[in-house]
């Protein structure tokens, strides 16, 4: 019986882009399984949105001088550019500043107020007399109340790990503008979760199969569940449906959620059906699935569902909730401001992504945190997907051609080895299914390699390039062939939710004419390829991740890293300023003029020039990424230049640099941006910069 499935990925926040540690999570594991379950010939709704209110949205926005407006309609647009090139399938991709988010939200606030679960409360806040504004916990900075340490965060002393509410910090201030703050009296509305505890207990007791840790999570946030502001001061938001509530919105966390079921509204109208939404959202057979990451596991496995409890309407609970654990990078935690990042853009001019959609698959952080490295994701692209997938696709195909016609061969009478092998593609298919229907997306791709080496090996131990050289072994030779486009069959059909692309590729070069993701999975297993079929030339499926552009990736996220460590931080237009730093700790870093004697392209290097600089008392060697701005590398021969004279040595594509090259970023628009130099023209190599 078809099943209808609605499936969400929590909303990503419209104020900076994603990186593949959000990918990892919420999002690759959603759009796998949706692949999936639209193969399987269930009915299947996939919705995501940006979520774009709250405070963060309206300080940065003023940082990058827009209105909020403008500022998530900025990287709304990245977002929807991001997920687009990385083969997403959403059904519909909404956004809660659509007019359908409001009145969506309205009726949930009215609802649990009118049926008693939400109060009205008059509590302190901490309020810049500066700014007139009231500060949210992460934008307040202080004195611990328990160790003293003056620049304790809001909700947490990350000195002596004290928990504790921002009003208790001792002279508090606000981070963004170092003001003073005090506390004003200001009324609140405030959703009584502690009324919802014994129906969530009982709920969650039926959820047995979820994760152990996310139950245990929330059955134990559960027992300390209080009564929780969901409106706020500001003027950028959801605004509360109440006359005497003027100036305060819906706090992000409370109306973001809603934003799944808005967002169904805007995909039923952009289909001419306004009440398509009804029949997944009040429909009890339909399957809810949330795809998450840890961190959002009491909003979606809590509070959310409160809120669903609380309505009129009969709004469908989630019935699944794969919660992942996060992503590293190379062995730390993904940070823009600290330039331990990937430069999205970047990536795609180098690689694909069937790549890095398989390498996050891979390596998914299912039951605990994982790390990208790009050693890893070198290994995967050139061991997996070229060595293994890719090699039986073209080894088979190309001999096809060679030496049957380009036509798929004729099975004749099938000998023990045939059979077992037959069978073992029929059983790892089956195991494919069952790891994606489980969520686990790692196994699954571990699978679908191992069904990729099963043909290997079978193609091996066959050995058509000896079969065919003995005319009494044709029809040995044929069957063995028309095993192994069995296999690639169901190799395209199982990959297709990780690979789509390729898997569709190889879908079409063994002769197929349909789209692969329009397909049936059980009528695809059971059905045979034609023999007679005229097949395209082959070509290969996947490109080598090389050497040279790894190392060069690798020397590009240190040398990100060193230039951060630098500098003041500076952040990007979606991230809050740092705290200001000391002049002790300015002067540490010793700036100085430096000549460059020669300059001269690193080899195997796109990016990176060799230069050797005069400091006066002597010559160093710097390794600098501006060969792109310098086609011409001689033109810098005699520039003097400004240079980072004590940072840490590092070996950057195998020259060493002891040293580094301060430039400026020039914003020519549209997300591009040049560098120019900071020269000198009196100053002699070797001179202090203060």
């Amino acid at each position: 019986m078809r099943e209808k499935i609605l499936i969400t990925s929590a909303l990503p926040y419209a104020n900076g882009p994603l990186h593949f540690g959000h990918i990892a999570g919420a999002y690759l594991p959603g759009d796998c399984y949706a692949r999936f379950e639209r193969l399987m010939g269930n009915e299947v709704l996939y919705i995501c949105g940006s979520d774009e209110h709250g405070v963060a949205i309206t300080l940065s926005a003023e940082m990058a001088g827009r209105t909020p407006q403008q500022h998530v309609d900025h990287f709304h647009a990245i977002l929807q550019d991001f997920f687009k090139k990385l083969e997403f399938s959403f059904d519909h991709y909404s956004r809660t500043t659509w007019p359908g988010h409001v009145e969506t939200s309205h009726q949930f606030f009215r609802d649990l107020l009118a049926r008693g679960y939400i109060e009205k409360k008059a509590t302190n806040q901490l309020y810049s007399e500066k700014d007139n504004r009231f500060l949210a916990d992460r934008y307040v900075v202080g004195t611990c109340p328990k160790c003293g340490f003056t620049e304790a965060r809001g909700d947490e002393c990350q000195r002596c790990g004290a928990s504790y509410e921002a009003t208790d910090l001792k002279n508090p201030r606000s981070k963004v503008t170092n003001a003073p703050l005090v506390l004003k009296a200001t009324e609140h509305w405030f959703l009584r979760f502690d009324l919802f505890k014994e129906k969530l207990l009982r709920w969650l007791g039926s959820k047995k199969h979820w994760k152990p840790n996310v139950l245990h999570f929330a059955k134990s946030y559960i027992e300390d569940l209080q009564p929780r502001a969901i409106t706020r001061d500001s003027d950028w938001g959801v605004p509360v449906p109440l006359p005497e509530a003027k100036g305060k919105v819906l706090y992000v966390w409370f109306e973001a959620p809603i934003g799944y079921i808005s967002a169904t509204r805007d995909w039923a109208e952009k289909i001419g059906d306004k009440e398509a939404w009804k029949r997944f959202w009040c429909d009890p057979a339909t399957k809810l699935v949330n795809f998450i990451g840890k961190d959002n596991i009491p909003f979606h496995a809590i509070f959310f569902p409160a809120q669903e409890m609380g309505q009129n309407e009969p709004y469908k609970l989630v019935d699944e909730l794969p919660a992942n654990e996060f992503l590293n990078l190379e062995g730390r935690q993904f940070s823009k401001s600290e330039g331990w990042t990937i430069d999205l853009n970047r990536f795609f001019t180098h690689f694909t992504a069937d790549q890095i959609r398989y390498a996050l698959a891979a390596n998914a952080p299912e039951t605990q945190d994982s790390e990208f490295t790009w050693r890893d994701f070198q290994s995967r692209c050139n061991a997996d997907l070229v060595g293994k997938y890719g090699n039986l696709a073209n080894r088979l195909l190309v001999f096809i051609h060679q030496h049957c016609g380009g036509k798929v061969p004729a099975p004749h009478e099938l000998d023990a080895s045939d059979r077992a092998f037959l069978d073992k593609i029929q059983a790892l298919a089956g195991q494919i299914e069952e790891a994606y229907s489980h969520f686990h997306l790692r196994k699954a791709s571990q699978l679908v390699m191992e069904l990729a080496s099963t043909g290997n090996g079978y193609f091996d131990a066959k050995k058509p390039w000896a079969l065919v050289k003995d005319p009494s072994s044709r029809l040995a030779l044929e069957t063995a062939l028309h095993c192994l486009f069995e296999c690639l069959k169901v190799l395209a059909l199982t990959s297709l939710p990780i690979i789509p692309k390729a898997a569709d590729e190889l879908w079409k070069l063994i002769g197929y004419k349909t789209e692969l993701s329009e397909q049936n999975w059980r009528e695809v297993l059971l059905h045979t390829p034609v023999p007679g079929t005229a097949l395209p030339s082959p070509h290969p499926l996947f490109k080598k991740a090389e050497d040279s552009v790894i190392e060069e990736e690798i020397a590009h996220l240190e040398t990100l890293k060193s230039a951060k460590q630098m500098q003041k931080p500076q952040t990007e237009e979606q991230k809050m300023p740092s705290s200001e730093i000391t002049y002790e700790e300015f002067s540490k870093m010793q700036l100085k003029v430096g000549k460059i004697l020669s300059a001269e392209p690193v080899p195997k290097s796109k990016k990176l020039l060799r230069l050797t600089i005069d400091l006066g008392s002597e010559q160093r060697t710097i390794v600098s990424g501006i060969a792109l701005d310098f086609p011409d590398p001689q033109l810098l021969i005699g520039k003097k230049i400004l240079v980072v004279a004590n940072l840490k040595s590092a070996k950057l594509m195998g020259v060493e640099s002891h040293g580094m090259l301060l430039v400026a970023h020039v914003d020519q628009g549209e997300g591009k941006e040049a560098i120019e130099l900071i020269e000198f023209s009196e100053a002699e190599p070797g001179a202090r910069v203060s």
